[in-house]
């Protein structure tokens, strides 16, 4: 009878923690959209609870600059950061949004760096909250 009771006991305590765990696993989404001249605009969204995750995408950029956007609204002071880098490696850009800072938004012109294949990372660090991002071939 008490081993019976120490595992319902045990049992209980599992299902509830099991039951009350909060997935913090942030997600990242990206999509490239081609436009008529074959130069593509590269968006997407964030959204995090509380967890860190980064990831690199490719994205061809035609052109030597690019026109960015990112903007957040988070609940905490977790941050957002948008890390661009041009067809040789060079960083054409590095900017990073704070939660629960001003301002809550970035956007304009890359540094100029060489067309080609750019590569793009997202980073969220203890984010919680959600965003998104735009990137498209500057002029």
């Amino acid at each position: 009878m008490k081993n019976l009771l120490k595992l319902s006991l045990l049992t209980f305590i599992f299902t509830a923690f099991v039951a009350c765990s909060k997935d913090d696993s942030p997600t990242i989404t990206a999509s490239v959209n081609n436009t008529s001249n074959s130069t593509g605009n590269f968006n997407g969204d964030v959204t995090g609870n509380g967890g860190s995750v980064s990831e690199t995408f490719t994205w061809n950029n035609a052109l030597t600059t690019a026109d960015y956007n990112m903007d957040i609204t988070a609940i905490s002071a977790g941050s957002f950061r948008l890390l661009m880098k041009d067809a040789n490696g060079a960083t054409v850009l590095d900017k990073t949004l704070q939660g629960s800072v001003e301002p809550d938004t970035f956007s304009g012109v890359t540094s100029s760096g060489t067309a080609g294949d750019w590569t793009i990372t997202l980073t969220l660090t203890n984010f919680d909250g959600d965003g998104s991002y735009s990137v498209s071939s500057g002029n």
